[in-house]
């Protein structure tokens, strides 16, 4: 199956019926940390819940910075090592940069502003962020 790069988020839910319409919960966390936001229209792909991936889990040890992974979950679009230059859009809570890649998938980089360029060695993977160590401005 062809994903797009239009891909905001990918998750799983239940199709539950409510009267005389059949409703799913969008998570809290795909508003607060990905692309979309409450009161916006957007395009949804069904996939059957029954169909599993054939490709086995990826299975990790504690000291790994990636996580487990199964056939249901989006694979995060880096990977530990690896090194990108991404646009800083926005300021965390914390102060830390944060930047979006494909699918609006979130890297954290400390010490970086918003609109600076910067080229990051991505230092830790998780499902849904990463975090990037600047190694040039």
């Amino acid at each position: 199956m062809e994903v797009s790069d239009e891909l905001l988020c990918l998750f799983s839910a239940t199709v539950r019926e409510e009267g005389d319409r059949y409703v799913i919960d969008v998570p809290k966390r795909e508003v607060e940390t990905g692309s979309l936001a409450a009161g916006e229209t957007y395009r949804v792909a069904l996939i059957d819940g029954e169909r599993r991936s054939s490709q086995p889990s990826e299975e990790t040890d504690s000291t790994s910075t990636t996580t487990t992974t199964t056939g249901d979950e989006p694979q995060p679009p880096v990977e530990p090592g690896e090194v990108r230059y991404v646009e800083v859009e926005d300021i965390g809570k914390q102060g830390d940069g944060i930047a979006r890649v494909e699918r609006g998938y979130v890297i954290i980089v400390p010490g970086a502003e918003i609109g600076e360029r910067v080229k990051i060695e991505v230092a830790e993977v998780k499902s849904n962020f990463a975090v990037g160590e600047i190694i040039e401005e």
